[in-house]
């Protein structure tokens, strides 16, 4: 598949990046946005401290495809996991779900079983979201 064909495909699909809780560092999560954007999804931005629900509200007001969040407050659990409940309370099970951040390893698991899709910790390279993105949303069969 051509680079032109992946761009195509990708502008068809929305990306909800999100800041939750307290956490107000957003540099990490502004360079994903810049990066999906110029690789050619639909990016929508949450702005600083917004609730679990606030987010949910978000990604049913713009219908999108996925939900990246970034956390790099160590308050990750606990804010995933008032998430998904009310994702799940609006029946929005079909969104994909990814985290990136402060993230230790020994959380992985308890994140996952979540339902988290993905985690992107901290030092991840970037690349590694879109390739992730592309295989999961289908855009490419790398």
């Amino acid at each position: 598949m051509k680079i032109d064909d992946n761009n195509r495909l990708r502008s068809k699909k929305r990306i909800l990046i999100a800041k939750v809780g307290l956490d107000g560092h957003d540099r990490g999560a502004k360079i994903i946005i810049n990066f999906l954007k110029e690789s050619g999804y639909q990016v929508i931005y949450s702005g600083l401290h917004k609730t679990p629900e606030q987010i949910v509200n978000i990604a049913i007001q713009e219908d999108v495809d996925a939900v990246g969040i970034s956390i790099l407050s160590g308050s990750h659990t606990e804010l995933v996991s008032e998430f998904f409940t009310e994702l799940n309370s609006k029946s929005l099970s079909k969104i994909l779900v990814f985290i990136g951040g402060t993230i230790p390893s020994y959380d992985f698991n308890v994140l996952k079983e979540l339902g988290v899709d993905e985690l992107f910790p901290t030092g991840t390279e970037i690349a590694s979201v879109l390739f992730w993105l592309d295989k999961t949303l289908q855009i490419s069969n790398s």
